[in-house]
């Protein structure tokens, strides 16, 4: 199809050019994992797209790259009814049950020649991807098999599912089935970050992307590393291929995603032979899978075997046995995390599971808990199926009389009563203040190596340097003498030498690493290096309205209230505040991080900018701003000396700032004052 025509206006050919050309980019980075372009060039051209569409909506084509970034924000999903139901597959996880699948096959066939296809089974979520005229039209869960929930918006933001189809399929009106999954170093990636800021991780790839799919937010989602691998595909209206495994190929041509390890096999010990050959190499993997699908490549043959009132006759899923072990459970501990999070772990004795001895396993949260129905001297089964953590799946067996186990009302440290949030899972203590694991807990992300990176500075000498009161938060370390540390126990003068070399070379630390260190809530290394691009002061980070925050790149609702309620929610933040200021540490951006001045036309000038704007970002016309001498302001307020007001300004702004006799001026006219 060619899009473009030397008649028509230049934007919109140079919209449907960017399009292309970002979607081709989109495919060769998702799906062939061969990009040719930087991430930088493809974010600037992913830019100048939002900004043309922005200006010439009525230019925007309904597969624009664009909609992978999200913002969607559903409150209910709408319920779709399934053309064709999707139904789930028959389990066997013996060679035996498998070869009484194939006679039945057979049987059912009449003895006629046949193959099977043999394929990774997926440890993921099933969706069901509806195109029109050959573009996304409808994603779906599968729901109870009838009818799935709408999550079209959430879908879009999957880089690898084609927006647009090519090849056999290009303008056609299809089906495709598949698995929205995770790769396991994504996973662990995602685990790290939430540890990084306080959360709890996530218990496997498969609960992570359930839970992400679910999101109300589909900015959320657009942040989370999603991929889907197609496995099906129907048609109403087009003449496929009669071989599952060609239909697969006419996939592969359209961008979608297909497993390279999908096997056709004339014979039922071909299949045995792919299951014996992955059985051993799953591991090897970047994604988990839990075990090989088994299905009639022929679609006509399929038709003839039919279903069953659950599962179709023509395939079946060979399970693995995932790596177990039984032991018996003693006891259930709570860890207090630096943010509050109490997370349970069971005590369990001893036992050789994957080549380790298994002494400790997640139990996560209260649900996880009340979901097992757990007691004293429980016999459990443990598992490690591709997660770094065992995790206790089920109980076995139970001794008469046992205690059951419920999760603590109190913090085990403080004894502060234990709150949970609507929607969240863990229960946190709010004595920030005075509980000791959160104290510590602090410090030492504080110090850690991707934040201020303090030498000397170990979990050891923090337990005894809040223990004998010597500090009572992070901004105490920089009133430390060597008289004092001296003190301590095992600690010389050596030792006190190197810590406060340590504690100096921290104070060159960049601002974006400092607020890392900071410890807000859900501000990982990322968000904190975004929000230092965004606000490049402390002072302005502090003195930014919710509005201000959440419309910063990269930073949501929650993450929002989050900075938010950490500067103005938290008593202990005002003295904190004090001594990492009284302390010499970088609380801005440096000289050369900021930007470029090239006047001083709007030198100090208070300028608020609110609404979108056609001709460039709202955070390209700030640094237009700063580059001039001017100062971002972050609300209304007599200072204020332009109000540079965009589409959609809130009018509660506007007629504050006319109350107040402040000029609001247009985009155009601001530039005009720069130029």
């Amino acid at each position: 199809m060619n899009l473009f025509d030397t008649n028509e206006a230049p934007e919109k050919n140079l919209i449907y050019k960017l399009t292309e050309e970002l979607q081709e980019h989109n495919y060769k980075y998702y799906v062939l994992a061969q990009p040719v372009i930087s991430d930088f060039e493809f974010d600037q051209k992913l830019k100048e797209l939002q900004s043309l569409e922005e200006r010439f909506p009525q230019y925007r084509l309904p597969d624009s790259p664009t909609l992978r970034v999200g913002g969607t924000v559903t409150k209910n999903f709408p319920v779709f009814t399934h053309k064709k139901p999707l139904l789930s597959l028959g389990n066997t996880y013996s060679t035996e049950e498998l070869r009484e699948f194939d006679n039945r096959v057979q049987k059912g066939l009449g003895g006629r020649s046949f193959h099977y296809v043999a394929e990774h089974k997926f440890d993921g979520v099933a969706l069901s991807l509806h195109y029109e005229n050959g573009v996304l039209k409808t994603g779906v869960t599968r729901g109870d098999g009838k009818q799935g929930d709408d999550i079209t918006a959430n879908v879009r933001t999957i880089r690898n599912i084609p927006l647009r189809l090519k090849g056999k399929l290009s303008g056609a009106s299809i089906e495709v089935r598949g698995e929205v999954f995770m790769l396991v170093e994504d996973f662990r990636k995602i685990n790290r970050e939430r540890e990084d800021i306080g959360e709890v991780p996530f218990m496997n790839p498969r609960n992570s992307t359930a839970g992400t799919l679910k999101l109300q937010d589909s900015a959320e989602v657009a942040r989370r590393p999603l991929k889907f691998v197609a496995y099906y595909l129907d048609s109403d209206s087009l003449d496929l291929p009669d071989s599952d495994f060609e239909g697969l190929a006419w996939l592969q041509e359209s961008d979608f995603f297909v497993s390279p390890y999908n096997t056709r096999c004339l014979a039922l010990e071909e299949v045995f032979n792919f299951i014996d050959a992955w059985d051993s190499r799953r591991n090897e993997l970047p994604y988990d899978i839990d075990g090989i699908v088994i299905k009639v490549d022929e679609m006509s043959l399929r038709e003839e075997l039919g279903y069953t009132a659950k599962n179709p006759r023509w395939a079946i899923s060979y399970k693995y046995q995932a790596e177990k072990a039984l032991t018996i459970l003693n006891t259930i501990s709570f860890q207090v995390g630096r943010t509050g999070a109490v997370t349970p772990v069971a005590n369990l004795e001893p036992v050789l599971l994957a080549g380790t001895v298994v002494k400790r396993a997640s139990l996560y949260n209260a649900d996880e808990i009340a979901r097992l129905d757990l007691h004293e001297g429980d016999t459990v089964s443990i598992e490690k199926g591709g997660e770094i953590i065992p995790k206790v799946t089920e109980v076995i067996a139970r001794k008469p009389g046992a205690r059951k186990f419920d999760f603590i009302s109190e913090c085990p440290e403080c004894r502060t009563p234990l709150s949970r949030k609507e929607g969240e899972s863990n229960y946190y203590c709010t004595n920030h203040r005075l509980c000791p694991p959160q104290i510590k807990g602090r410090i030492e992300h504080f110090a850690h190596r991707k934040a201020m990176n303090i030498d000397g500075l170990g979990t050891e000498l923090i337990d005894q340097l809040v223990s004998k009161g010597m500090i009572s938060d992070y901004g105490d370390l920089y009133a430390l003498k060597k008289e004092d540390l001296i003190t301590l126990d095992r600690f010389g003068e050596k030792s006190a030498d190197n810590l406060l070399a340590g504690l100096e070379k921290s104070r060159s630390v960049p601002y974006s690493r400092v607020l890392f260190a900071l410890g807000i809530r859900h501000v990982g290394s990322t968000v904190a290096e975004k929000l230092s691009r965004a606000f490049p002061s402390l002072e302005s980070l502090e003195q930014a309205t919710l509005e201000d925050l959440t419309t910063t790149p990269e930073v949501g609702e929650i993450i929002a209230q989050s900075v938010w309620d950490w500067f103005h929610q938290h008593p202990e933040t005002i003295p904190l505040l004090g001594k990492i200021r009284s302390a010499g540490l970088q609380l801005s951006l440096s000289e050369s991080d900021l930007p470029k001045v090239l006047s001083d036309k709007l030198q100090g000038k208070s300028i608020l900018f609110s609404g979108k704007f056609d001709k460039y970002s709202r955070d390209d016309l700030k640094a237009m701003a700063i580059s001039h001498g001017g100062q971002i302001a972050s609300g209304i307020s007599k200072k204020l000396d332009f109000l540079v007001a965009g589409e959609d300004m809130g009018p509660a702004k506007k007629t504050k700032a006319e109350d107040l006799n402040i000029r609001i001026i247009t985009e155009d006219e601001f530039l005009s004052l720069c130029q």
